[in-house]
């Protein structure tokens, strides 16, 4: 912000005494964004697309790290499953290869690790099963 300001022509004490209110106003909160952001994201992507979006937001890795910290393995294990399951075709059985083919792919663009999503898909997989055999 403060780069941005000086390149508009602002003088230094103008920049200065801004980023001091902003500051004062929380505004500038770098580590509130990102968590906030990783709360939002979190549903409908995995970390690893969260972790780029906070770096092309200007989150430095720590800080990044840091609002990670919140987004466990079962957390994403849960949005993926439930993704999973809205992506899975319906009206016939389909095997664990073309799950991977068809949904895990999906899964991975989003920025879902692998491990979480093969566990996804054999979540799915089993569930369809189990319901069939009822």
């Amino acid at each position: 912000m403060r780069q941005k300001l000086a390149r508009r022509g602002y003088e230094e004490d103008e920049v200065g005494s801004a980023m001091a209110r902003l500051t004062e106003m929380g505004y500038l909160d770098d580590a509130a964004f990102a968590r906030g952001l990783v709360r939002r994201r979190s549903a409908n992507r995995g970390s690893l697309a969260v972790s780029a979006e906070l770096a092309a937001k200007g989150i430095d890795r720590q800080g990044s790290a840091e609002a990670l910290a919140g987004l466990d393995a079962e957390t994403q294990l849960a949005s993926a499953t439930a993704m999973a399951e809205r992506m899975c075709p319906r009206g016939r059985e389909i095997g664990y290869r073309e799950m991977l083919d068809r949904v895990g792919v999906k899964l991975l663009r989003r920025g879902f690790p692998s491990g979480i999503v093969r566990a996804a898909c054999r979540a799915v997989l089993a569930e369809r099963q189990g319901g069939q055999g009822a």
